[in-house]
């Protein structure tokens, strides 16, 4: 589940493993414990997870006002739609995670994306729109971080700017992009595994120096999240049935060899001869892909065997004067030899 706040662009990640009114509230309040400014109200789009008697009660409950956006109106919920894909698939992908250890693991992910991505990515805010016609104007302030808009929002307490800014000073964006990229490997191990025998490992060590000489080079090279990574999957291969026209195969490359405007509907016409209980006059599309496929390879075995040029015929006032008919390359005279 994502939430976004519209004003700063402070954005919460939090993990829910089953679509359940519990487990949504759970997590509504873990992400109100980690805003650095008390939330005033919630806007939840028409999915039944949300908007339903227990989570609306709730949100009452706790002086959260409750709001939705129109039906069949997915703009509406824009800001929390375009962080689905800058953060949610940015860094997780678009694999499936299964399992208790998979949703431990997407937590930690999301406790280290929370402290890199609100405190040291700047990110753009819209400050004005202009339509001129057809044509629309956009103008931004300049990109800051969201800590940066929640300090300087007025309407912040001070008490939380300053716990921002000692949360600020005490974290490092190295260690926290290596911590990132660790709690992705972690993830890494569990797309599409269904959680099966899945357990947690031992807590991965960071070592910031040899991470920091790496960046060196990964601009070069590039890089694949682990989270994109699809495993190897072993399939069991399914034995291959033989089609009937196997059997005439080369005889039909034999037809079409020696008669190249032989249609589909001749070549039928003859396999009906050779075998009328087999061969129907429904099998005519069947022909005619397997037509195109044989006139498709006996064309580029023309072609690669390199002496097709050769084959093509003279003129006869080219045979007469003992040409061959293969064109000769041209020699300019300005070009000294």
């Amino acid at each position: 589940m994502v939430l976004t706040d519209i004003s700063t662009g402070w954005t919460e990640c939090v993990p829910v493993r089953t679509r359940d009114s519990g487990n949504v509230i759970v997590a509504i309040k873990q992400a109100r414990s980690q805003f650095p400014f008390p939330l005033l109200g919630v806007d939840f789009d028409n999915d039944s997870a949300f908007m339903n008697e227990f989570v609306v009660s709730w949100c009452r409950s706790e002086n959260l006002e409750v709001t939705r956006s129109r039906a069949y109106r997915k703009n509406d919920q824009a800001h929390v739609e375009q962080k689905n894909g800058a953060i949610v698939r940015r860094l997780v992908g678009y694999g499936r995670f299964v399992g208790t250890e998979a949703t431990i693991a997407l937590r930690q992910l999301y406790a280290v994306v929370s402290l890199y991505g609100n405190l040291f990515q700047p990110s753009f805010k819209l400050q004005e729109k202009t339509r001129i016609g057809a044509r629309v104007i956009k103008r931004y302030h300049p990109p800051v971080p969201p800590a940066a808009r929640v300090l300087a929002n007025s309407s912040v307490a001070e008490a939380d700017k300053k716990q921002l800014q000692a949360m600020l000073e005490n974290s490092d964006p190295v260690l926290l992009f290596a911590s990132l990229r660790a709690a992705q490997e972690e993830l890494g191990r569990r797309v599409d595994r269904r959680g099966v025998n899945q357990k947690l490992g031992e807590p991965v060590v960071v070592d910031l120096q040899r991470f920091a000489a790496s960046l060196k080079v990964a601009w070069k090279n590039g890089e694949t999240r682990p989270t994109h990574r699809r495993p190897y999957r072993w399939t069991k291969p399914w034995p291959k049935r033989p089609s009937m026209y196997e059997p005439f195969a080369a005889q039909i490359k034999e037809w079409l060899k020696d008669e190249p405007a032989l249609s589909a509907a001749g070549v039928l016409q003859r396999l009906t001869e050779i075998d009328p209980a087999r061969f129907k006059a429904k099998n005519i599309r069947m022909v005619q892909r397997l037509a195109k496929a044989w006139r498709m390879e006996m064309a580029g075995l023309v072609i690669l065997d390199g002496g097709w040029i050769k084959s093509l015929p003279a003129s006869p006032a080219a045979a007469a004067a003992g040409d061959a008919g293969i064109p000769k390359p041209a020699t300019f005279g300005n070009i000294y030899r």
